[in-house]
């Protein structure tokens, strides 16, 4: 099979065209990078969503390595994936109903296979599935329709091309030959990403992941970095590399809560915490080792009491479903954060840094105490640099009481029920600056 193709016939260009023609620009489109970075940290909540051919094996988006499956074997996948159910509009609207302000889905994962109609190559979902509907284009449509910024994961690891040589750490039992050229596959890796910056209407980011795959190569970051501000100046990029920012990269990500070190003194970069619902990222048929939905809650708010978003992950089914254990914990993260969402939406971390009681989130004068593990009657909060002008709960017709204490306050509460997991006291601080 030619692994290049050089032009589209005009049936596919409508394809992969027409569903954009009349969507409308997203809301509240940033002007600028910084006001990018600004509205990214107001985000607080978004949808991870791991989707691709390996679904079908019901096994994790890993299967390829982890099961030493070939190349070539794990090409007779793709005529096989034909996920009829798949809604793009239903996808965005669950979504919303969860809370989230963004949606990052995955376009190509370390399979190297396009969720989207390249040009490039025809290990594609146009060029290689019955389905042959481009599902990157169709999410794109429902997301602006929704004003829901999409942010697009992008793999530089690949388990399929040949021209992905040296190998990394990973894919080593992938029958591909022992010769490559990997300035090939960097010009396809960046030809890929200016069709989906130039394709599919504004997008809020490119989230990278699999650099840390080869240390032995030079990925030419700044070149690649340099084609997507050029393209779309206000897309942030990120990579998933669990190190210092790279130049060039706007925010960082970590998954479970792992931390790196510091970052340099005087530079502030926003955050954001990825996490599976149950064990695995993509769709995994034995995994049932689900999350509360307490839980998920509890953790989202440790997040942005730290400052940074919760990124929570769904792997839907190989027919294009999400299976229903996600959807009712999205549920009811989206039923909390309706209550609740004032204390997290628009938040910076807290004044008081995580405790073993909770955590605390700020927006300006307003201070939201998060109680998720306290039992006392009475809870003492030091370290404000200004009094209290009052006190109140977020969901409750009572109010806490006030005492002062040497350094702080004393809240006389109610401790949180066992089915709840957070009680949000929020504290209005005297007007100035901290």
């Amino acid at each position: 099979m030619t692994p290049w193709k050089m032009a589209l016939t005009p049936a596919r260009q409508v394809i992969a065209f027409a569903l954009l023609a009349t969507a409308p620009a997203a809301a509240q489109a940033p002007t600028s990078l910084d006001s990018a970075t600004s509205r990214f940290e107001d985000f607080k909540v978004g949808l991870f969503v791991h989707w691709g051919i390996y679904s079908l094996l019901a096994d994790g988006e890993w299967v390829m390595n982890n099961r030493s499956i070939t190349a070539a074997e794990y090409e007779h996948l793709a005529p096989r994936f034909n996920p009829t159910r798949f809604d793009a509009k239903a996808w965005v609207a669950l979504a919303r109903k969860a809370g989230a302000r963004y949606i990052t889905m995955t376009t190509k994962h370390h399979d190297g296979f396009a969720m989207f109609d390249s040009k490039l190559t025809d290990w594609d979902i146009i060029d290689r599935t019955p389905f042959k509907r481009d599902v990157i284009a169709e999410l794109a449509q429902a997301s602006r329709a929704d004003g829901m910024p999409l942010v697009l994961y992008y793999s530089q690891l690949d388990w399929h091309s040949p021209d992905y040589f040296p190998r990394g750490g990973t894919g080593q039992k992938s029958g591909r030959p022992e010769s490559g050229d990997f300035n090939r596959y960097l010009a396809l890796m960046d030809g890929q990403l200016e069709e989906l910056l130039t394709r599919y209407g504004p997008v809020a980011g490119i989230w990278f992941d699999g650099s840390w795959d080869n240390g032995r190569v030079d990925w030419h970051l700044d070149r690649t970095y340099a084609l997507i501000k050029r393209l779309q100046p206000t897309a942030l990029v990120v990579s998933n590399h669990n190190d210092l920012p790279h130049p060039g990269e706007d925010y960082v990500t970590y998954e479970g809560f792992v931390r790196p070190r510091e970052m340099p003194a005087g530079k502030h970069y926003p955050s954001e915490v990825s996490e599976k619902i149950n064990d695995t990222w993509g769709y995994r048929v034995h995994d049932i080792q689900y999350k509360s939905s307490a839980t998920l809650i509890r953790n989202m708010v440790k997040a942005a009491g730290t400052g940074a978003n919760y990124l929570v992950n769904v792997g839907p089914m190989a027919d294009g479903t999400i299976q229903p254990e996600f959807v009712e914990r999205l549920t009811a993260m989206g039923e909390w954060l309706s209550q609740y969402g004032r204390s997290i939406y628009g938040t910076r971390a807290g004044p008081i840094a995580a405790r073993p009681w909770g955590v605390t989130t700020a927006r300006g004068d307003t201070v939201f105490v998060h109680v998720l593990d306290w039992k006392d009657p009475v809870l003492a909060i030091t370290g404000l640099d200004r009094g209290i002008r009052d006190a109140r709960y977020l969901a409750r017709t009572d109010r806490p009481t006030l005492t002062l204490i040497p350094g702080g306050v004393a809240l006389g509460i109610t401790p949180p029920a066992p089915a709840e997991p957070d009680l949000v006291i929020e504290l209005i601080l005297e007007s100035g600056h901290r």
